[in-house]
């Protein structure tokens, strides 16, 4: 069970599909909300995705909590993984033990948080060892989850016909684009958008052949990303152009790297084995959310006391001006970009 953000959901993937693979003998049932089925689509075959449309009239309020568990336990488990760790699941893990289902629950590490944020320890195992741990608890173990000389992305797009626009699809088809994605959550995450109007231009200026492809959804990314389409040239508003979340991971598998702040698209590449420069502010790896196989040598970020201020990046800044992504230049990303450019 994982119900909450897109980038949380995603970093689900590589640790449920090595346990599929690593025992095709098991059935694994996913309940998740029903964005993830772009994940878990023909990931393996011994893996069902559950859409749960959390929305719903249905799992409002404290009827909602029995009928989740209702619909989870018709599926029958003999153990169950609650990779969440909410109220929510909390309910549904306490009634499967209450029928006596073995529940393992991932650690949180709340203590170690706070500890982070205050700059008392440096760093907290990544939440794919955080979900491994749950499989391991109830007899599961992953012995090459984390093996480098694995390198085969986590989702396989071979054979999936994109709907997206295409002209899209002939502005990758030499994998030679570079995606950004400047939005995020919280203000604490988002590179000033001024500055990374730099970072095109610098980028259209130093790589003419490269096109530049734009990823986010909403009425501010929609109005900033209309705007750079018109200032530059060979700069598409690429999810836009694209019908669904699995044509907007096909197309970032095409990408020679993705510029992304620490969110959701960050990990969205990451399960296809593009490349992310990844721009961090208020929040740091050493929280343990960067994405999946991606280097410290491609982050972007500013050496300040003050950081990690936050975890999700959603207090604000105690400073006011956020120095944490104002004091970082246009060129180190584009440095950092260059370095994958073929």
């Amino acid at each position: 069970m994982r119900f909450s953000a897109m980038g949380d959901v995603a970093m689900t993937v590589p640790v449920v599909k090595a346990l599929a693979l690593s025992r095709p003998d098991v059935l694994i049932y996913v309940a998740s909300r029903p964005f993830a089925k772009a994940f878990y689509e023909g990931l393996a075959p011994n893996i069902v995705f559950l859409p749960i449309d959390l929305k719903a009239t249905r799992y409002k309020g404290i009827a909602g909590l029995e009928h989740l568990y209702r619909d989870l336990t018709n599926l029958t488990p003999d153990v169950v993984a609650d990779l969440h760790d909410v109220l929510r699941t909390k309910y549904v893990s306490m009634r499967f033990m209450l029928a006596g289902i073995p529940v393992s629950t991932i650690k949180k590490y709340r203590k170690e948080r706070k500890l982070l944020t205050k700059g008392k320890i440096n760093n907290i195992t990544s939440v794919f060892a955080r979900y491994a741990d749950v499989f391991e608890d109830i007899g599961f173990i992953l012995p090459s989850l984390f093996d480098s000389a694995n390198t085969e992305p986590t989702l396989d797009m071979k054979g999936y016909e994109p709907q997206c626009d295409s002209s899209l699809l002939e502005t990758v088809k030499n994998n030679s684009a570079i995606g950004i994605a400047p939005f995020a959550a919280h203000k604490g995450k988002i590179y000033p958008l001024e500055k990374m109007e730099t970072v095109i231009a610098l980028l259209r200026a130093e790589y003419p052949s490269h096109p530049i492809l734009l990823f986010g959804a909403g009425k501010k990314e929609e109005e900033v990303f209309k705007n750079w389409c018109k200032k530059f040239t060979n700069v598409h508003y690429a999810s836009r152009l694209c019908k669904s979340l699995r044509d907007e991971i096909f197309i970032m598998q095409h990408l020679s790297c993705l510029i992304s702040m620490d969110s959701a698209n960050m990990h969205l590449a990451s399960l296809v084995n593009t490349t992310v420069v990844s721009v961090w502010g208020a929040t740091h790896t050493g929280a343990g959310f960067l994405g999946w196989r991606q280097t410290y040598d491609d982050v972007v970020e500013a050496d300040l006391p003050c950081r990690p201020c936050s975890i999700y990046g959603n207090k604000p800044c105690r400073l006011g001006d956020y120095p944490c992504l104002n004091n970082i230049s246009p060129e180190s990303i584009v440095e950092k970009v260059g370095k994958h450019l073929v």
